[in-house]
């Protein structure tokens, strides 16, 4: 599909990477990591063909098609969910719309022996033909099944675009691209908009895909489920191995162990040759000899050791002062947004200490919740701070609050205090920002760097309990290990926004589930979390005792959810079987319905209604097999 040779580019004199080569197939799933400003993005535009390089090549084969998810996006205004997502089928909808103007055109028409007539039929024949072969019976309930998975509701299809927040259309984009089926997929930072559940959602979906697909991300259980071939992009150089992330770690650890012994032993060979050179160069009867021994070393490849960006953050969060044992205590919490009801009747009691991860499907009030703690936004309810309590919150989109126009030294030393101000350029030397970067505006900046100003920043202001929304959101991954480092370490009160799994593994013992306007405590980590949860979800009777590991259910007790798993096993086979007839009567009707478009018989011809009707058996197919593999998986599930 592509075939990159000694690619290379540069920005403002400082050059990016060089001499960069590599190959994109089919089948491939590529994690391209690297630090932030290291040139994944640009790397994706160069693929796209929306940048060009300054030296090299880009092979691509013939009629090679792209899909790009960028992480800044522009929507035309509007369209409605499902219109939009439509736009990724443009030959199908152009078809559709021929066919309907022909069909208009033969119910109106009664010249049915003129040559024109036939013609007509057998424009009709060819793109009906091309319509099938583009699978546009199947468009409609492909978009809403790919919708669904990302995250949306059917009732959600009808409103406008514009009525959703950014990290909604980027999902709206993701969905348009996922659909269209490209050779070359793109992806950069996908899952920073994506709850858990849409997470695992993707994974499965990429898994399959039949193209090539280059991620750009900083999840590393994401990269670990989905890719088969890491390239790291590091000091200019590309790193490429046919193994996803983690496999990649420890690949390159271990080349770079071989590299270094390799390096010691040549360096010891060469240092006994220049001892041997400089024993006889000076005697007449050895010169020949250690002339021979110069050109032998000016002949030696030096073995060079694989040099990595070890630059990383320095960050440690303080707690202020010590507050009182409750930090927050809110009774009959309510929150709308019109008519939309997201949060109703919460009642919290978060004491100090606790480590708390909310997640949840987007716009079921996490945000929403962190706002109303910190005052940012109007609720109905009460809810009061304990004695002492100082916040320190850090919004999902924290690092756009920050003036593009402004210095980054500027930021920080304009907010912070006579006490503090001293200290701001060590500040933002801990953070990544030395020398020259400091005199960087922040809309040169890119997303990672944006977070860590905005993290620095927050550094500033004294806290005891911690909130943050997102905060993984650009940051590179050795700069994600650093702050869920200094986060373990933190010894107040911390509050988690994440749709990161990686990331809440090991910081709270608490996790709160957002769903239908209510708030569910699992006392245990976000592991446990998710263990419950897929029990909860894949589960077709919820009356079933869940075993645990410490004890299991004995007499009576087992004997009765035995009888009541075999109960709902029978109940769910039942239902199978009903589903299999249906769809076998199914396909003898469309079966049938093919045969008299084949012979152009009167019943497609004086029948105005008879495509509409071939459609609807065709969707209600498509949904009885989806049906079909969703009742199988929960068979298979209490088998």
């Amino acid at each position: 599909m592509l075939n990159a040779h000694n690619v290379s580019i540069s920005f403002g004199g400082t050059q990016l990477f060089s001499g960069i080569t590599f190959k994109l197939g089919a089948g491939n799933r590529v994690g391209l990591i690297g630090k932030n400003g290291a040139g994944k993005s640009t790397l994706l535009k160069i693929i796209a063909r929306e940048l060009a390089y300054d030296s090299g090549t880009m092979a691509f084969e013939k009629d090679t098609s792209i899909g790009f998810l960028k992480q800044d996006l522009e929507f035309d205004y509007g369209r409605t969910i499902l219109e939009e997502a439509y736009q990724a089928f443009t030959e199908i909808k152009a078809i559709e719309k021929k066919l309907t103007h022909i069909n208009t055109q033969l119910a109106e028409r009664t010249d049915y022996e003129t040559e024109s007539y036939h013609q007509l039929l057998h424009e009709l024949d060819e793109l009906t033909h091309r319509f099938e072969l583009l699978g546009g019976y199947n468009y409609q309930g492909e978009t809403e099944k790919i919708l669904q998975g990302l995250g949306f509701k059917r009732n959600d299809f009808d409103k406008k675009t514009e009525t959703f927040s950014g990290g909604w259309r980027m999902r709206i984009e993701l969905a348009k691209l996922l659909l269209q089926k490209n050779d070359i997929l793109l992806l950069d930072e996908p899952t920073n908009h994506l709850d858990i559940e849409s997470i695992i959602w993707l994974e499965n979906f990429l898994k399959n895909y039949v193209g090539a697909v280059v991620i750009v991300s900083h999840d590393k259980m994401f990269l670990d489920n989905v890719t088969n071939r890491t390239i790291e992009i590091s000091l200019g150089k590309i790193y490429d191995y046919n193994k996803p992330y983690s496999q990649f770690l420890e690949l390159r650890k271990d080349i770079k162990e071989k590299q270094l012994q390799a390096q010691k032993n040549q360096e010891k060979e060469i240092k006994h040759t220049e001892q041997l050179i400089e024993k006889f160069r000076y005697k007449a009867s050895k010169a020949a000899f250690a002339q021979s021994l110069i050109k032998k070393l000016e002949k030696v490849e030096r073995i060079e050791v694989d040099t990595d960006d070890n630059a990383v953050l320095n960050v440690r969060f303080s707690v202020s002062i010590q507050p009182g044992k409750i930090i927050i205590e809110a009774t009959n919490l309510a929150k709308s947004y019109g008519d939309n009801q997201v949060l109703k009747n919460v009642d919290l009691l978060i004491e100090r200490g606790s480590k708390i991860a909310f997640v949840g499907q987007n716009g079921q009030g996490k945000s929403t919740l962190a706002k109303m703690i910190v005052g940012e936004i109007p609720f109905e309810g009460e809810l009061k701070l304990g004695h002492n309590v100082q916040i320190g919150y850090f919004a999902q989109n924290q690092a756009e609050y920050l003036d593009a126009e402004k210095t980054v030294l500027q930021i920080m030393e304009e907010a912070s205090t006579d006490a503090n101000r001293t200290k701001v350029r060590d500040m933002l030397g801990s953070f990544l920002f030395r020398g020259e970067d400091v005199d960087k505006k922040v809309k040169v900046l890119s997303g990672g760097e944006r977070n860590r100003l905005a993290l620095c920043k927050m550094l500033l202001t004294p806290f005891n309990v911690l909130i943050m929304d997102e905060p993984t959101n650009h940051l590179d991954i050795a700069s994600k290990n650093v702050l869920k480092q200094a986060l373990q370490q933190f010894e107040g009160t911390l509050i988690l926004v994440s749709h990161d799994r990686d990331f809440l593994q090991g910081l709270s013992n608490k996790v709160y589930e957002f769903k239908n306007r209510i708030i569910k405590e699992y006392l245990g980590d976000i592991n446990y979390y998710l263990e419950q949860h897929n029990l909860e979800s894949f589960r077709e009777v919820e009356k079933i005792t869940v075993e645990n590991n410490k004890s299991k259910a004995t007499g009576k007790d087992a004997y009765l959810a035995n009888k009541q798993k075999e109960k709902a096993l029978k109940q769910l086979k039942n239902k199978l079987s009903k589903v299999e007839k249906n769809i076998s009567a199914l396909e003898i009707e469309i079966m049938n319905l093919d045969a008299a478009i084949y012979e152009n018989s009167e019943e497609v011809t004086g029948n105005e209604n008879f495509f509409k009707d071939y459609q609807s058996k065709k969707e209600a197919l498509d949904e009885l097999i989806d049906t079909w593999s969703e009742l199988q998986e929960k068979i298979d599930a209490c088998s």
